[in-house]
């Protein structure tokens, strides 16, 4: 069988992919890879001491994070990219522990826009975020992922609806709790307790809350005859995560460069930590009053001088439903990155941000595409426009092609990894942006 293509950059992006089930895991494994290449971490509660030339980042709720490189001389631009470390899926519910006919289950309920059905018969893992309270009565937070296949939600047997494959409406309230264990009795704490002790040593302490969610413990996988195809949980959009952190450390770090990846974009962005929140713009403003002209003015001289590049999937043209296209505008998988374009500004693309972007993939000798939905169609967005009503930053949106958007697993092109990280690299190492 062929060799993927990117083959080693396609190792990296399954290894991350599976140790991020959680928009918490996906920040921690970014941070410690920008660490490991000579980022220095910043707290927001600390003052900063910026140098010339220098590396950091900086993350709020361990589940947003912004990493940055500072040219040599004053920061007159920025080179961004934007990406979300949030998807789509089943989260616990704070009082989960639920029996029915004997069984140990867990109320959930749907973050995001999710694609129910795929749920079904899956071996599900879980992890997050959860708090504890030690002996003296200091609380700490710890990140918890039990790999082991400890939950499933099993479907509806045909023979008992025969209605099943007629558009069967799922309830996620009463159809969808997880089922963990033949009991009419346990509860979730113990267990918790139990795996907190497997995986970090802590046996006394007291659980105060946690922020869990369960996920496919099914890791990424090649497929096709020709291994052109990715399949996995979560690409949407920890995918644009990976070639963001790709590009920015392969970049030449001549340039003023920013890697923001916010959370809670599946839910509308509206958190501290979001695209719609403050985390961005305080950003800006420490830096442009430490290695920028530190006024106001100099700030907003500093936004207007740069440019976002918002990444996050694109719907590939499917071979089952070419319908759903424009077909005109339908993005072919392999075939490089597509620019988003919405006349209703669900994204943020215009034509000075499109020509830009067309310019780079010009010059970087990267294939582009155009995606437009279709007109008796709704569209979906990003944290593009949120970025630039918030910011006032030129942006555009761009992403990879895919399949099965917000399903608990997605495909995409592993041709397309290597492409839009090459016109990334290639936007964060252009001299000018005019």
């Amino acid at each position: 069988m062929p060799k993927a293509p990117n083959a080693d950059c396609i190792t990296r992006l399954r290894h991350f992919l599976r140790a991020s089930p959680t928009p918490w895991h996906a920040t921690h494994n970014m941070a410690e890879r920008l660490e490991k290449s000579g980022f220095q971490r910043l707290d927001e509660t600390d003052r900063w001491a910026l140098t010339p030339g220098e590396r950091y980042y900086v993350t709020r709720n361990d589940s947003s994070i912004i990493a940055f490189q500072l040219p040599q001389s004053t920061l007159a631009s920025l080179r961004m990219i934007g990406a979300h470390t949030d998807s789509p899926g089943l989260r616990l519910k704070p009082n989960a522990t639920q029996h029915a006919a004997g069984w140990l289950q867990l109320g959930i309920e749907v973050y995001g826009g999710a694609l129910l059905a795929p749920w079904f018969d899956r071996d599900l893992g879980l992890a997050g975020r959860v708090h504890v309270r030690h002996g003296d009565g200091r609380l700490e937070g710890v990140l918890l992922n039990v790999e082991q296949p400890i939950a499933t939600i099993p479907n509806l047997a045909i023979h008992l609806d025969r209605e099943a494959n007629n558009g069967r409406a799922i309830n996620p309230q009463t159809q969808m709790a997880p089922v963990l264990m033949q009991s009419d009795s346990a509860t979730l704490t113990p267990l918790l307790n139990a795996w907190l002790s497997q995986q970090h040593g802590l046996d006394k302490v007291e659980v105060v809350d946690f922020e869990l969610a369960f996920y496919d413990v099914q890791p990424p996988a090649l497929v096709g005859v020709e291994q052109e195809l990715l399949a996995s949980a979560r690409l949407d959009n920890l995918l644009s995560c990976f070639m963001g952190i790709e590009a920015l450390l392969e970049s030449d770090g001549e340039q003023g460069a920013l890697l923001v990846a916010n959370d809670h974009e599946e839910v509308g962005s509206a958190s501290a930590c979001g695209a719609q929140g403050p985390f961005l713009g305080d950003v800006l403003k420490r830096l442009n009053a430490q290695v920028g002209g530190g006024s106001e003015e100099s700030l907003i001289q500093l936004i207007q001088s740069s440019c976002m590049i918002s990444c996050d999937n694109a719907h590939a043209l499917h071979p089952n439903f070419g319908d759903k296209h424009d077909e005109r505008h339908g993005p072919a998988i392999n075939q490089g990155p597509v620019i988003k374009i919405n006349a209703n500004q669900r994204y943020a693309t215009n034509s000075a941000t499109g020509a830009l972007f067309r310019d780079i993939c010009r010059e970087a000798e990267v294939p582009v595409q155009a995606f437009v939905t279709r007109a008796d169609m709704g569209c979906g967005s990003t944290i593009g426009p949120i970025t630039a009503t918030e910011i006032g930053v030129p942006t555009l949106d761009v992403g990879v092609p895919q399949w099965a958007m917000h399903s608990i697993r997605e495909t995409a092109g592993t041709r397309d990894v290597g492409y839009l990280t090459k016109a990334l690299t290639a936007f964060l190492n252009r001299p000018a942006l005019g």
